[in-house]
């Protein structure tokens, strides 16, 4: 994942949170904390980029604040993980187990090699 935020790049690897630990989030910002707290990171890493202080962080896990979807994006983005996203389709009362993500261009160009590639060897191997 590459994302800019404030002249800043911020790149982190995929990081598996179970949708057992999402669901059990009470609320939106414990599914933020969950996201940040999966990374591996702690919150102080990442006030600097986003340029948030400690009363922010707690008033979005309190539910005082809101978070814009930009931020929010970003911030997932930054923790590897979609947390407070598939938090809030279990929240909507989507199975949030059954969600996946879209193909993106380059996937769909890479499995399209790999198929025309397998048959090709297919092809080969046939004469």
């Amino acid at each position: 994942m590459l994302r800019t935020i404030e002249n800043m790049t911020q790149i982190a690897l995929p990081v598996e949170v179970s949708i057992r630990e999402i669901t059990r989030e009470k609320t939106l910002g414990d599914a933020i904390l969950l996201c940040i707290k999966a990374s591996g990171q702690e919150a102080k890493e990442l006030r600097l980029p986003f340029n948030l202080d400690k009363a922010q962080l707690s008033r979005w896990q309190s539910g005082d604040e809101g978070i814009k979807w930009p931020k929010l994006q970003s911030l997932m983005d930054a923790c590897g993980n979609d947390a407070p996203l598939l938090w809030m389709a279990h929240d909507r009362g989507y199975d949030a187990a059954s969600l996946h993500k879209r193909e993106t261009e380059t996937e769909k160009e890479n499995r399209m090699l790999r198929e025309e590639n397998a048959a090709l060897r297919r092809v080969l191997q046939g004469h």
